[in-house]
């Protein structure tokens, strides 16, 4: 059991039967009352988001949320098919469970299952990966104060904004958990 000072940001807690990490904290206190922390909470299986006050004589459940080692196999359909690194067992998992992560999957790259009471529910990638852009137009600079962006195209597909002197060809580094350009890679 988990007292309200453990609850951190990224600390994955149960409620109700069902895993929530802790996205956002902020702890008071009165002169006469106990400590309050106030969360936001995204559910692990849902993706929901829901905002939670815990007072100070609240005991929390911890959510047993283990992480382990798998290869990104292939597609079929609307499913992702990993094989678990330690087992050797194919899992699969479904594009909704995935989420944005589909954008940056590509056949035969390494990521960490997510599991739930023994159950896989997810994915975690790096939160920097480098891509190649297949596809862009070439960025032509004109008279502007700041620079532009364009559209290009990675190699999984997903189409991102990049600024003009990045061509086709070259590497970027991308922010999974935003899903942005972060830099050129080097």
């Amino acid at each position: 059991m988990l007292g309200i000072t453990d609850l951190k940001v990224g600390a994955t807690v149960q409620i109700d039967d069902e895993p929530y990490i802790i996205t956002w904290n902020q702890f008071s206190k009165t002169a006469r009352q106990g400590g309050v922390m106030k969360t936001k909470l995204r559910n692990l299986l849902s993706g929901r988001v829901m905002e939670k006050t815990f007072q100070g004589s609240d005991r929390i459940e911890e959510a047993d949320v283990n992480f382990r080692r798998a290869q990104f196999l292939y597609t079929s359909g609307d499913d992702y098919e990993f094989m678990d690194q330690e087992t050797f067992e194919t899992v699969t998992l479904n594009k909704e469970s995935i989420g944005d992560l589909v954008n940056f999957m590509l056949d035969g790259m390494d990521c960490d299952l997510q599991y739930f009471n023994g159950n896989p529910i997810n994915i975690k990638l790096p939160p920097k990966m480098t891509f190649k852009i297949t596809q862009t137009e070439p960025g032509v600079q004109g008279d502007r104060a700041q620079g532009g962006t364009k559209s290009a195209t990675l190699e999984t597909g997903y189409v991102i904004r990049v600024p003009l002197f990045v061509n086709q060809g070259d590497k970027v580094v991308m922010n999974t958990d935003t899903g942005e350009y972060v830099e050129r890679a080097k």
